[in-house]
Parts: C-alpha cells; structure tokens; sequence
C-alpha cells in the first residue's frame, strides 16, 4: 500500500517537477523573486476556471448558515492553517459567531504552529474530529487538500456525508479520492510548485483565494456586507469604532458627527446604526427590522421603510 502511495502522490501535477524554477538555488535573488512572482500570477487564472463551482459552493453555504447551520473547514498541514485562517477572521469581519464558521485540523490547534503532519494520515482521526462536531444536514463541511489524497479529511468528509451534512472538497489535483467523496469539488489546477512538492506556496495561495471567496461571498449573500462596506463589523478596538463611523458616512452619506451619534445610540452596532440612518427610524424600529430579516441589512432598511 505505501509504495502504490508514493506512485500516486508522483503522479500528481502538484508534485511534478517545475522547469522555470530549474537552478532554482543558483539565481541572484531578484531572479528568484521573479520566478516565484511569475508562478503565484497563474494562480488567479486557476482560481478562475473553478469559478462556477466556488459560485456554487457559496450559495449552499449562504443557505446553510440561513438556516442556522454552519460552516466547517477541514484540513491538515498548510490546507488547515488556511482553513484557520478562514474561519477565525469571520467573526471579527462579520460579527459572527465562532461556532458559524469553524475548523478542524489534523494534530489540533497544536498544529496551527508546530508540524504534526504524521496525524494526516489517520483516517480514524479525522472521521473522529469531525464527528466530536455533529454535523447535521443543515451543515456543510469543506475539505481542503493540494493533493486530494489526504486520509485525515477524506474520511472527515465521508463522515460528514454519512450524517447528512453537504460536502465540499477544495483541491489542486482532478480526479482525487477527496473530490470522488464530497458532493461536489473546487479544483483550481496550480501546477507545479517552484520548489518541487511545496503546495504551502501556489497551492496554499489559491486554497486562501477559494476560502475568502466561499465565507465572503455566503456573508454578503446573507446581507452582512452593504454594497462593499463591511457594515456587520465587530468594534473592540479604536481603529475599528473609526471604521464603523467611516462605513456610515460613506452609506448613509452623513457629516461625521451624525454617524458618530447614531452609532452611539445603537450601542456600537453598525448594521442597527445604518438602518436608522437609512430609513430614518428610531432604535427599536431599526432592531425590529434587523430581527425580522435576519440581519440581512439593506432588506432591513426596505422593510424599516414601508413600516
């Protein structure tokens, strides 16, 4: 079995040799800093072909967190660093709770800073790790793998859609045991890494690119984002009160000190200050019309509007 591994993992586009970064050790720093700047360009453009299916993927995400479930990445190595990332700047950017968007990583949160990549490779593991969640069916869980081979998150998601959750795979390689799991995948063909079998680098580039994609996209379908401002942020600091004050100038297209006011009177609450500034309503109208569309924050000001 290890050896038929080692064949496969050989195979993959992903671990193949890159030919622009040959000599890679030999070039002056400028040129080295070059061919790593021209391969992270074709990551975009990989990201780009896999569009529909992100498109997808966002939607059944949005209806899930609609319905009170919740998003959970899966991951090993860089793939659940990145999964990490993901799901722990939502609740500062969209005022979520942390239980919405989550992650589970092989070898735990101690592998956030400390390798523990022997851990990927126990299924037992990761069917264990996502079932210590209970997912559900209102859940959609998201495996995240270069490779699409990795036992720890295949059988998470196998054992997220054993329990009826809907299931993602975010991969680099086509026709992976992770893709042939989930319901459905995310391939975003990178190629080749510029040193050979390093997916931290394009690979991890385009499982960031995917993953802001997916909790972004599923946010603003939710009406956590008006237009482009990020309007459900969370204030705990001086810089981010700024920025909740800034967000309703911009949108509300009020003087400094009405934005201030309002955001005062809503208890530091931008989504209840917009509404009130929007539709010129008092505090509980605003709250009124923020619970009846479940935060989404322009149907509240419609709604706020016609009362």
């Amino acid at each position: 079995m290890k050896s038929k591994g080692k064949k496969e993992l050989s195979r993959l586009l992903t671990e193949q040799t890159n030919h622009a970064a040959a000599n890679l050790d030999q070039k002056p720093s400028l040129e080295l800093a070059r061919i790593i700047n021209a391969e992270d360009a074709k990551v975009a453009g990989a990201v780009k072909k896999a569009l529909p299916q992100v498109s997808r993927a966002i939607d059944e995400i949005a209806a899930a967190l609609k319905r009170g479930g919740r998003l959970i990445y899966v991951g090993a190595g860089t793939s659940g660093r990145m999964a990490a990332l993901d799901a722990s700047e939502c609740p500062p950017t969209f005022n979520t709770d942390p239980e919405t968007v989550q992650f589970v990583i092989a070898g735990g949160t101690r592998a956030l800073w400390s390798a523990t990549e022997a851990s990927e490779d126990s299924a037992e593991l990761g069917a264990g790790a996502i079932a210590d969640r209970k997912p559900d069916k209102d859940d959609v869980v998201v495996g995240i793998a270069a490779s699409g081979r990795t036992p720890f998150t295949i059988a998470a998601i196998e054992e997220a859609r054993r329990h009826g959750s809907k299931t993602i795979a975010v991969v680099c390689n086509p026709g992976s045991p992770l893709e042939e799991a989930a319901h459905f995948a995310i391939v975003t063909e990178v190629g080749p890494e510029v040193v050979s079998g390093s997916t931290r680098m394009k690979a991890g580039t385009a499982q960031k690119l995917v993953l802001n994609m997916l909790s972004t996209g599923a946010m603003t379908r939710l009406g956590y984002v008006y237009g482009n401002l990020m309007v459900n942020v969370h204030m705990k600091n001086e810089k981010l009160v700024e920025r909740g004050i800034t967000i309703l100038q911009r949108a509300a297209n009020v003087d400094r000190e009405a934005a201030a006011k309002a955001l005062q009177d809503s208890s530091n609450r931008v989504p209840v200050a917009m509404v009130m500034l929007q539709a010129g309503v008092k505090l509980k109208v605003a709250e009124g019309a923020l619970k009846k569309t479940s935060g989404h924050v322009r149907n509240a000001i419609a709604a706020a509007r016609k009362r």
